[in-house]
């Protein structure tokens, strides 16, 4: 059967990631960026070749609730149905919550969190009625315990990690799974901003002794949409040991 997925922040890192994981599977995919059309695009074209899958492409604003609902509407129009979908765009900052300005603070909340209302308020409906579906959101570690020089982020998946636990016993009764991943330090762009010596300083602080690899984020994404339907509302940690 024709198995479809969504993914967001698709471009690079762990979204990049996870579409090649399920284009592998056989999923049909719908991927969304920000701004990295032409580096999506590429992507597409790989995987379509690879996989003799079919792929959507859709570069907006994810903040923006009219781009993310109308394209996740049309790519369940162009797509027929959606089993999964993976909210995996958001954005960091570091620095003193004195020093961070109201417009950093909402661009965060508008990026991190809002967007996984806009996904499940375009798709749910249809997977409620076909009482099917998996929801996959992306979090981290600090979302659990909370990181100095990253309250807002901190705070934004903290509010991802109790929009999942809600959402699942919202869903539970029509067959709908609700899960979040915990990411650690993941190898991706996002910590592109560490110098080699910071980057070695703080593998050193995880147990494993390393940075994630994305695609071991994406091979839990895997894990958990072959799980069975009752693991819902889980909180799946992959930091390697770090908290």
């Amino acid at each position: 059967m024709k198995k479809t997925a969504i993914v967001t922040g698709a471009s690079r890192g762990i979204g990049r990631a996870i579409a090649e994981a399920l284009a592998m599977e056989g999923y049909h995919l719908s991927l969304f960026c920000h701004r990295n059309i032409e580096m999506l695009d590429e992507l597409a074209a790989n995987i379509t070749e690879k996989y003799h899958v079919q792929v959507f492409t859709y570069c907006g604003d994810i903040a923006d609730s009219e781009f993310t609902i109308n394209a996740c509407k049309d790519a369940l129009e162009k797509m027929g149905q959606v089993d999964v979908v993976v909210n995996n765009a958001g954005i960091a900052h570091i620095g003193l919550l004195t020093d961070m300005s109201t417009e950093q603070w909402n661009n965060m909340v508008n990026t991190n969190l809002s967007p996984l209302f806009y996904t499940t308020k375009a798709v749910v409906p249809s997977m409620v009625n076909r009482k099917s579906g998996r929801i996959i959101n992306i979090s981290s570690m600090w979302g659990t315990v909370g990181a100095s020089c990253e309250v807002a982020y901190s705070a934004t998946k903290g509010g991802v990690n109790s929009f999942t636990k809600a959402l699942a016993k919202e869903l539970a009764p029509n067959g709908i799974s609700v899960n979040a991943i915990t990411c650690g330090v993941v190898d991706t762009d996002m910590n592109g901003q560490l110098s080699p010596d910071e980057k070695a300083e703080l593998a050193e602080e995880i147990p494993v002794g390393r940075f994630c690899h994305p695609e071991e984020i994406a091979q839990t994404v895997l894990s958990i949409i072959k799980a069975p339907s009752y693991m819902t509302g889980q909180i799946i940690g992959v930091d390697g040991g770090y908290i």
